[in-house]
């Protein structure tokens, strides 16, 4: 018996919108327009989670509407918990992704994602560089969320015992969200730079001193507490395993030699994705962002929150300043 017969046509099918995108993928790729493979776990990313709720609220592939794709960003928080670039990468990708299926089947194209970014300026500028654009940060649920899973890796939290890199990639992406320092900084970090005396709880880091380079001076900022949590447990794991030489973060067991910048850069990206956290690709300055906009939102003098950060350019803070005087909730 042909159970296509029973089909139901005029159902939206997960099927269609995975064979949509597949195609899309093959096609860039081939065409050289698709490279790097961490676009492509985005990109795959991103259409798996639009793809859901279309297909959840019955939205056939052929009939999405910018009423549809209003409602699926709506339905992701709005601005509150949703960056502009990130809308904007998702309607760019639905537009490609539907004309190339148009393409292919010879159907008339659907200009949706185009005609939500038209009545959208907030999205249709996101990425332009005139515009003067503000930061790019984590939402709140996106980075308490965070939080939750990299502190999961300490001891009575986690079910098993982690590798040793395991809590190294965490401690590191830890410090990034809370202590606002840079990928480089991670990797240049040195036991010596970290401050547990004198803090709240004894043996905890509580500040690290950063060292000066040609972006900016030398300078000390504040560790968060479940950061400096996270940061002890690593160290002990760092000393438990023998790990020599002076680097917070090395890159192998034997060696204690620096981390790389690729090695360090994909094992945050790894890290992140497993978080659940959305748009990874620079995602590391994501996590310093965050850092400064809590601290201004808590209060924080901007010329003290500058300071920590590293940063002289009055224009850096201004967009800060621009982001807390919105109603949008950092962390």
């Amino acid at each position: 018996m042909n159970l296509d017969l029973f089909a139901d046509d005029s159902a939206a099918s997960p099927v269609e919108y995975g064979t949509a995108m597949t195609a899309w993928l093959v096609s860039s790729t081939e065409a050289g327009q698709l490279q790097r493979e961490s676009s492509t776990d985005v990109y795959e990313h991103m259409w798996h989670a639009w793809s859901a709720w279309a297909v959840g609220n019955g939205v056939r592939l052929t009939d999405i509407s910018s009423t549809d794709l209003d409602a699926y960003l709506r339905s992701r928080g709005g601005p509150d918990d949703l960056s502009p670039r990130y809308a904007l990468r998702l309607l760019r990708l639905v537009d490609r992704v539907l004309a190339h299926h148009a393409r292919v089947h010879e159907l008339p194209p659907n200009r949706a994602a185009m005609d939500l970014m038209a009545t959208r300026p907030d999205i249709r500028y996101a990425n332009a560089s005139d515009t003067d654009p503000l930061p790019d940060f984590l939402p709140a649920s996106e980075a308490k969320r965070l939080v939750t899973y990299l502190s999961a890796v300490r001891p009575g939290r986690a079910l098993v015992a982690q590798p040793w890199q395991e809590v190294r990639n965490r401690a590191s992406v830890g410090l990034m969200l809370g202590a606002g320092i840079t990928p480089g900084e991670v990797r240049a970090l040195k036991l010596a730079d970290v401050v547990a005396e004198g803090g709240a709880t004894k043996g905890t880091p509580w500040k690290l001193r950063v060292a000066g380079n040609g972006n900016g001076p030398a300078r000390e900022t504040p560790v968060a507490a479940w950061a400096g949590q996270l940061l002890r447990y690593w160290l002990d794991v760092r000393t438990e395993q023998g790990i020599p030489g002076s680097m917070v973060f090395p890159s192998t067991k034997s060696s204690g030699k620096p981390w790389g910048k690729v090695a360090q850069y994909n094992a945050a990206k790894e890290v992140l994705q497993a978080a659940g956290v959305d748009d990874v690709e620079g995602g590391s300055f994501r996590l310093r962002h965050t850092f400064a906009l809590r601290q201004l939102r808590r209060g924080k003098a901007p010329d003290e929150v500058a300071r920590w950060l590293g940063v002289s350019h009055p224009a850096v803070m201004s967009r800060y300043q621009r982001v807390i005087s919105s109603p949008v909730d950092v962390i």
